[in-house]
C-alpha cells in the first residue's frame, strides 16, 4: 500500500517556482529547493523525480498563473482594445514591484528561462514557444478589436503589433531587474501605447 503524502504538493510546487524565479535554474541547488519547500531531498525526488522535472512543472505553473491574469484583461470586452493593452502594461509594471529581491525585480520566469535555457534545453524551449504563441494570440485578439474600433493603428498587422507589445514587456521586465524605477517603466509603457495610436 502506498504511503500517504504528508505534505501539500501544490504548496511545494509554488515554493519551488519562487526559488527558480528568484535564482534561475542552474543557481537553484537541491538544498535551496529543500529549504524553500520544507521537504527533504528524498521527498523531492520521490515526488518530482528530478530537479529538471520539478523545474518543468514549476515553469508550467508559472505560465498558467500569469497567462490567466493576462487573459482576464485581454478578453475583457467591456474595455476597448487599446484599454486592454494599457491595462496589461499596468499589470506588468505592478508585477515588477510585487516580486523583488535586494531592491530589484526578480523579473519574469519565462523571460529569465528564455535567456538561461532556451538555446540548450529543448524541453524548456518547446514550453516557451507554446507559451509565446498563447500570449501572442491573446494580444492579437485585443489589438484586432482595437483596430476594428479605430483606437489602434491598422498600418501594421495585429501579429506585428502583438510581437512589438510582447517585446516591450520583455524589455520592461529586464529593465526592472536592472533597477529601473516605476516612473521609468510607466514611461516605457506610455511610449509603447503612443506607438499603437492611429496617425
Amino acid at each position: 500500500m502506498a504511503r500517504p503524502r504528508t505534505f501539500d504538493e501544490e504548496r511545494a510546487l509554488d515554493a519551488a517556482m519562487h526559488a527558480f524565479w528568484e535564482n534561475g535554474y542552474e543557481a537553484t541547488s537541491t538544498q535551496d529547493l529543500c529549504a524553500a519547500t520544507g521537504l527533504g531531498r528524498s521527498s523531492i525526488y520521490n515526488t518530482f523525480s528530478s530537479k529538471h522535472d520539478l523545474f518543468r512543472r514549476a515553469l508550467a505553473r508559472y505560465m498558467e498563473t500569469m497567462n490567466a491574469r493576462q487573459l482576464d484583461i485581454l478578453e475583457d470586452v467591456e474595455r476597448s482594445g487599446l484599454e486592454r493593452v494599457r491595462a496589461l502594461l499596468a499589470l506588468i509594471v505592478e508585477g515588477e514591484f510585487e516580486h523583488r529581491k535586494d531592491g530589484h525585480s526578480i523579473g519574469c520566469l519565462t523571460v529569465n528561462t528564455t535567456v538561461e535555457l532556451a538555446a540548450r534545453d529543448p524541453e524548456a524551449a518547446a514550453m516557451l514557444e507554446r507559451d509565446l504563441a498563447a500570449r501572442l494570440t491573446m494580444l492579437q485578439t485585443a489589438i484586432r478589436s482595437g483596430q476594428r474600433a479605430g483606437d489602434i493603428t491598422a498600418e501594421r498587422g495585429a501579429d506585428t503589433l502583438a510581437r512589438y507589445v510582447n517585446a516591450v514587456i520583455g524589455g520592461m521586465r529586464v529593465a526592472a531587474q536592472g533597477g529601473a524605477d516605476r516612473a521609468t517603466l510607466e514611461g516605457i509603457a506610455e511610449t509603447a501605447l503612443d506607438a499603437l495610436l492611429p496617425r
